[in-house]
């Protein structure tokens, strides 16, 4: 009995992987694709621009600062894989006003073509205790990294419809799938993200579009280097416990997933950890992804316990140094 219980169990394993192709969107080709990436001037933007040049797209870089764009085309052109690629440059803010936003996106269609892919990778952060945080800090997190996500989709969605054809990535953040100190502006406008995304997905799956949620982790760029500088001593305590990984790494994960259609893209172990115990109600690209969910989500969730009770060891064991030093302060 035991036996014909192991054999169902493979057998139905087997035929999951065998029947997952075929449910699975076909991949996206780069060659002469048009790809359109906010927040291109650097970072993980830039890297993404980079990796995509490489594999034969047309560029269209879209940020604020027209000096860093320039120099970021020169450094991207760098990479050209035929004489036929164009790396074009818009100087907009896409989280301000949305006519602008959709007019430089007609104009980067009418010149390179109907995008093919959006990466949505504008995006700012301020850390510090709740409290502590200038309350306009909090509106223009939320225009800059949700608004501005939300505006160049919306301009270039109606196309890809019309196409039956389009990948539209969200670059969001570890911090928008778990909530962490100090995070309190950043994490609810990378949360939001994924709430768009699943939303969108089931609007526009039918049209054979796919939707791409980008969750990654602490990187090596000078956004992050910038964000350091203010962060509290338990944010960087608890960053402590995870790795700082490099933009060009992201880069080609998320540039990978997007290509295939994947809804969920992480970077290393802990992302993949992240992603199965965060899953809920997102959207799957195949059974075989599905099936990991449901096998790994019991053993990951005890290992997600012991860093939450490690995280908030960290926070009160904070709290008492300060506490106490406060004190030895008042006492002199």
């Amino acid at each position: 009995m035991l036996l014909l219980a192991v054999a169902f169990i493979v057998a139905f394993v087997l035929l999951l992987y065998m029947v997952s192709p075929l449910i699975s969107p076909k991949p996206l080709k780069l060659p002469g694709a048009h790809v359109v990436v906010t927040g291109g001037s650097s970072g993980i933007g830039k890297c993404i621009a980079i990796e995509c040049y490489k594999q034969g797209a047309f560029i269209t870089l879209i940020a604020r600062d027209e000096n860093k764009l320039l120099q970021t085309k020169k450094e991207i052109e760098k990479y050209c894989v035929n004489d036929k690629q164009v790396v074009l440059c818009i100087s907009v803010d896409v989280s301000k006003d949305y006519e602008q936003v959709e007019n430089v996106l007609k104009q980067a269609q009418e010149k390179l073509g109907p995008v093919d892919m959006l990466v949505n990778c504008a995006g700012t952060s301020v850390t510090g205790k709740f409290e502590d945080i200038e309350v306009n800090s909090f509106e223009r997190l939320m225009a800059v990294n949700y608004l501005g996500s939300v505006y160049p989709s919306r301009a270039v969605i109606a196309t890809m419809k019309e196409r039956r054809m389009g990948r539209i990535v969200f670059v969001s953040s570890q911090a928008g799938q778990l909530g962490l100190f100090g995070y309190t502006a950043y994490s609810p406008t990378k949360f939001a993200l994924r709430g768009l995304a699943e939303a969108l997905q089931m609007e526009v799956k039918p049209y054979n579009i796919y939707v791409t949620v980008a969750y990654p982790p602490d990187t090596d760029t000078p956004g992050f280097a910038e964000e350091s500088k203010t962060k509290p001593l338990e944010t960087k305590l608890i960053s402590e416990t995870s790795s700082v990984c490099q933009a060009e790494q992201v880069a080609r994960v998320i540039v990978k997933d997007a290509i295939q259609g994947n809804f969920n893209s992480s970077v290393g172990s802990d992302g993949y950890m992240l992603s199965i115990l965060t899953s809920g109600m997102s959207p799957v690209t195949s059974i075989t992804e599905g099936l990991q969910q449901v096998v790994c989500m019991g053993i990951f969730r005890i290992i997600g316990l012991f860093y939450l009770g490690s995280f908030d060891s960290i926070v009160r064991r904070c709290m008492m140094q300060r506490e106490k030093s406060e004190s030895a302060d008042k006492t002199e």
